[in-house]
């Protein structure tokens, strides 16, 4: 079950809109993950539109692939936080597995999988894992 979306009040206290969202990892969260990212970027549309609405749909996408990722390979929890940046959107999603992900082949004809990965470098400016003891953290950045 996810906790409340809440603004970050560092951020916002810097003026910077930031959003932040627990999960239990349950499948679910996945929907829940894309709701509040989706809240997001509805508030900040109202004081910054996006340059293109592909900006918009690809934001939603990634976060999309990031939790289900999240759910099918790391056990337990996950954080997801969504800021603005000067240009685009930062976000960042924590899950419980140190091992970073790593590109599958993609073969539609067993059942598909493998094409979130790939995705997810494809629209993403920059993409950065930071893993530890505790998790990862996985950073990416989308224009807006």
């Amino acid at each position: 079950m996810a906790t409340e979306p809440r603004w970050d009040e560092t951020l916002a206290g810097q003026g910077i809109p930031s959003r932040t969202a627990g999960f239990a990892g349950a499948p679910q969260d996945v929907t829940g993950a894309r709701l509040a990212a989706e809240d997001f970027l509805r508030d900040l549309a109202r004081s910054a539109p996006p340059a293109t609405p592909e900006s918009w749909h690809d934001i939603l996408l990634v976060v999309t692939e990031l939790a289900a990722n999240a759910v099918q390979y790391a056990p337990g929890p996950f954080h997801l936080r969504i800021r603005r940046t000067y240009d685009g959107v930062h976000i960042t999603v924590h899950d419980t597995s140190s091992t970073p992900p790593a590109p599958r082949p993609f073969h539609p004809n067993t059942g598909g999988g493998g094409i979130g990965w790939h995705l997810i470098q494809t629209l993403c400016d920059q993409v950065s894992v930071v893993s530890d003891d505790h998790g990862k953290d996985i950073h990416v950045f989308l224009p807006w």
